[in-house]
């Protein structure tokens, strides 16, 4: 679903939106799904070691493309301090892009409006230092 080139653009563009926020922005491809992707999100989060943030502030978004399942996970950091509903406008937009199989921008897009937001909440701190790779987890 995304080329090489077009994963190079999507980690430039988490490297980018971490300059808004201390806020740490992962991806997760899982090829399979589940029949509950919240769930596996949860799992995934875990085994990357995204609870390990000093903030708590670390936010998976976790897309499987073949089961269409799309979900973005916030440490409790994040759950703490933001407002119910806090992900619908990133999730939003992720959403149409991926239904016109635009897979690449919607990933942009979100990730962008992710640090917009996190920043909110999360402003990038001078001493800041990247505590989660910004590289694409694939399963």
């Amino acid at each position: 679903m995304l080329s090489q080139a077009d994963k190079t653009e999507i980690v430039s563009a988490i490297t980018a939106s971490e300059t808004s926020t201390s806020g740490e922005i992962r991806i997760h491809i899982d090829s399979k799904g589940s029949k509950d992707p919240f769930a596996e999100a949860r799992k995934t989060f875990e085994k990357l070691g995204m609870t390990k943030t000093q903030e708590r502030n670390g936010v998976l978004i976790y897309v499987c493309f073949p089961r269409k399942q799309l979900t973005i996970l916030g440490d409790s950091g994040i759950d703490k301090k933001v407002p119910e509903g806090f992900w619908d406008d990133t999730y939003k937009i992720m959403s149409e892009h991926f239904s016109k199989g635009d897979y690449k921008t919607g990933l942009i897009l979100g990730i962008q409006k992710a640090g917009i937001e996190l920043g909110k909440f999360f402003p990038f701190q001078k001493n800041d230092i990247n505590e989660l790779s910004n590289e694409i987890s694939e399963e």
